[in-house]
């Protein structure tokens, strides 16, 4: 038999074997209180996306799960905030454990879980599942960003919201990934501002695909979905600016509606809606609560990037035990007593809906 090592893997270091989706599923299963949870969850975020409940959605949390015990920290904050405003706001907590980056960086707990470069995906696949599985023990829903298309199989009965980023929403594998999810998904509009690019994805999103993929078994699959009904619009600003104003969102609605797409839509109050600055998020996202008071019903929903301590920090993999509690190490955050008093207020102003 020839010797195809001059042409196959030649740029290969190593190749794990993973263990499969079933066995996570059976190590950290769902109790049947968290079933109910994200089921029930589910279910209000798509009567909020279809107008049948007129609560306003707010995905809120850290940028990145880096510290499991500041993140559960945050989300028991989080609860009890929660419990408080729910009749007018529905809390989901921003659990995002795989980071798009657009040249290198840490991708995330799922990828890194040391923060040292080890890249123990094995165990991070392990950590991320304990972690949804506990802030859902908690009482919260989780929302997560999917950036490989096959990690969906290892965590996504935890997930009540999902979203496909500004980098991966005009990919084919991303649309098709998003059309076989079991929960609605948010599809942000692209780096540099496109609107019809989301809309474009939305479309996809909704039909139906044949893919490649694995199963609960970790075997080479077919995948035939049959379309997700409920995804839906992001703004996020873009490098020609931020896109929240009311201009910005009818403008954005004109063009979901020439694509014969859902036209609610949420706004990320971070990125470049908030021009990359943490501490202008409350500015945007007073705004948003404005325009939805004022009447436009097609704002069903908005995120912030929100963690214990406000700003953020550095990152070494030669001293990962250095770094400070509560502080980011992706995207700056706001801190909780901003993040608390900011949707306290936005609470009483729902009030005149």
């Amino acid at each position: 038999m020839a010797n195809n090592s001059e042409l196959k893997d030649i740029n290969i270091a190593d190749i794990q074997a993973l263990p499969t989706p079933l066995e996570y599923e059976q190590l950290i299963p769902l109790s049947e209180n968290q079933r109910s949870l994200i089921s029930t969850g589910r279910k209000a975020i798509v009567d909020i996306i279809s107008g049948h409940d007129n609560r306003l959605m707010i995905v809120v949390g850290p940028c990145s799960i880096h510290d499991i015990k500041a993140g559960r920290e945050y989300a028991s904050k989080l609860k009890t905030l929660s419990d408080q405003i729910s009749s007018r706001i529905l809390i989901l907590m921003r659990v995002y454990f795989e980071k798009p980056r657009t040249t290198i960086g840490w991708k995330g707990m799922i990828y890194d879980p040391h923060l040292n470069g080890s890249l123990d995906i094995k165990e991070g696949l392990s950590r991320a599942r304990q972690f949804l599985s506990d802030v859902s023990d908690i009482g919260l829903l989780c929302a997560t960003e999917f950036v490989d298309p096959i990690t969906p199989q290892y965590i996504a009965d935890f997930i009540s919201w999902a979203a496909i980023g500004a980098r991966t929403a005009e990919s084919q594998t991303h649309r098709q990934m998003a059309s076989g999810l079991s929960m609605p998904v948010g599809m942000k509009n692209g780096t540099g501002g496109s609107i019809q690019l989301a809309a474009d994805a939305i479309v996809a999103a909704n039909a139906k695909h044949g893919f490649l993929g694995v199963n609960d078994k970790g075997n080479a699959s077919i995948v035939v979905t049959t379309g997700n009904p409920n995804a839906h619009l992001i703004l996020r600003g873009g490098s020609n600016g931020p896109n929240y104003d009311a201009e910005s969102v009818e403008n954005a609605i004109t063009i979901l509606n020439k694509s014969n797409v859902v036209s609610k839509l949420v706004i990320d109050c971070s990125h470049a809606n908030s021009k990359k600055q943490f501490d202008l998020q409350p500015a945007v996202f007073q705004d948003v609560v404005t325009q939805r008071t004022a009447g436009n019903q097609n704002i069903v929903g908005a995120m912030l990037e929100s963690h214990l301590k406000s700003g953020n920090q550095t990152l070494h993999e030669s001293n990962p035990d250095s770094l400070t509690y509560g502080i980011s190490i992706t995207d700056a955050c706001l801190g909780w007593k901003d993040t608390e008093k900011t949707l306290l207020e936005a609470y009483d102003k729902l009030a005149e809906i």
